[in-house]
């Protein structure tokens, strides 16, 4: 914009509604703090900086707080801080952020528990300021109650009058303030100087620069919006899950509207970011953290939780399956073939046309083309070979206490059921492990491994029989 502008988000608030000791700004949606997604909206302005203000837990807030890289762009988005100690209302929340901004230039002002305004509008805003102007972004309220009401005369904006000292007429106004407004630093500097506490509460309201504003023959106008979901604020633990499900429904229509299709856009849940490819398939109570990656025609069935992972094209995870990539991440190869009720965690690395069935768990491996592990099965520290065959309560022991250690399973390997590679071990290509094995050796290519106790069968024998 040829204007520069300071944003000045309030986030000092305790929030005693919420009933937590966590402050307010900080509880999550869709993943991330309210405050989060709110500088999150700021770096796409491109702003000169974001002053923060905190109080409640502000040591907290400020650790908190992540500065973004404007989009295209390497530099990030320069954040201070600064504190209101007392809490004497909005005004004076402003006022601790008076140093920080220079004399030329426009000051936008946000609340750090609305986390879902949305950068157009924003811009929208500030062209209606066009670095002159007192811009307020208003909306139509079905029940206003609490919220700050816009008094107009002739159409003009006059007022905003508080709703604990509104009178029975003016609380009748469907308009509020929504708590965002543009306006040039030099005149917001000069109002705020002039502000009074002469309240029913005793505190410094900023909506009372609008009178000012006009006792100085200012313009003030109003950009009215319809949607409301975008200036809703979080004041209680029953508004934070209403904005969340408005949030993930939103999410859902835009994947939808790129061709995903998901059962229930109200059992859907993105904690993070999803990218998908065409003919994706979601069913419902999915739950998806990190960044997530769906190729195209991936299937994830119903109650799956996927975190941290990128899933190949044709891939099917079904029901009940838990993937968690944390740092290392979790790939799933083409065509592979996970669970019911499969895990995988960090460092899986499954290629195409892998099968995990049913109770197996994957850490730190990588299965080739065609390997499968398809019931109660571990692989830890494992690197196994293509088409390989692992059997059912068969795991690898990677773990001698103290450090962790790498099973070799090459490739066309059988092994049989409930059997315990005890590694470093290498099973060599072709070769067959007998159920019951516990390898503690590596084996030659093609060979038959077993190692178990001879079966002794005693002719006659009679059970035991309780005592009476």
């Amino acid at each position: 914009m040829a204007t520069p502008v300071d944003v000045v988000i309030m986030a000092a608030g305790k929030g005693t509604r919420m009933k937590s000791r966590l402050p307010k700004v900080l509880h999550r949606l869709g993943g991330r703090a309210l405050l989060q997604h709110v500088v999150d909206c700021v770096v796409q302005l491109s702003p000169r900086q974001a002053v923060v203000v905190t109080g409640h837990g502000a040591d907290q807030v400020e650790a908190s707080v992540m500065p973004r890289a404007t989009p295209g762009a390497t530099a990030l988005l320069p954040l201070n801080f600064v504190r209101q100690e007392p809490q004497l209302g909005t005004g004076h929340a402003v006022q601790q952020a008076v140093p920080c901004l220079p004399e030329e230039g426009v000051t936008l002002v946000l609340n750090g528990d609305v986390p879902l305004i949305e950068a157009a509008t924003l811009r929208g805003l500030l062209a209606d300021c066009d670095g002159k102007r007192l811009a307020l972004l208003t909306v139509d309220m079905p029940d206003p109650t609490g919220y700050g009401r816009i008094v107009r005369q002739g159409g003009a904006v006059h007022s905003i009058v508080e709703h604990k000292d509104a009178t029975e007429q003016q609380r009748e106004i469907r308009e509020i303030y929504t708590g965002v407004m543009a306006v040039p630093n030099a005149r917001l500097k000069n109002w705020l100087s002039r502000l009074s506490n002469d309240n029913s509460q005793g505190e410094y309201y900023l909506t009372d620069i609008v009178k000012l504003a006009v006792l100085d023959g200012a313009e003030v106008v109003a950009t009215r919006i319809m949607d409301k979901v975008q200036v809703d604020g979080v004041n209680s633990p029953v508004q934070l899950a209403e904005l969340e499900r408005a949030y993930q429904l939103r999410l859902a229509a835009g994947l939808m509207e790129q061709g995903v299709r998901i059962s229930d856009p109200a059992r859907f849940d993105v904690r993070g970011t999803l990218v998908c490819g065409q003919d994706v398939e979601i069913d419902v109570n999915c739950v998806f953290e990190g960044s997530v990656t769906l190729g195209d025609e991936v299937r994830i069935g119903a109650n799956c939780m996927i975190a941290n992972a990128s899933i190949a094209a044709g891939a099917v995870i079904h029901p009940f399956t838990h993937i968690d990539g944390e740092k290392l991440g979790v790939q799933v190869g083409e065509g592979a073939l996970v669970g019911p009720f499969a895990r995988l965690r960090p460092g899986a690395q499954l290629g195409p046309e892998v099968h995990i069935g049913n109770f197996v768990e994957v850490k730190n491996s990588t299965l080739a083309r065609g390997a499968k592990a398809n019931h109660l099965a571990y692989l830890g520290d494992a690197v196994v070979g293509e088409r390989v065959n692992y059997g059912a309560g068969s795991i690898t022991a990677n773990y001698d206490g103290a450090n962790k250690h790498r099973t070799v399973i090459e490739a066309d390997v059988h092994i049989g059921s409930n059997c315990v590679l005890v590694a470093p071990v290498t099973i060599g290509a072709g070769g067959t492990v007998g159920g019951g094995s516990t390898i503690t050796k590596s084996t030659a290519p093609g060979t038959l491994s077993v190692a178990r106790g001879k079966q002794v069968s005693l002719a006659g024998w009679s059970r035991p029989v309780k005592n009476k």
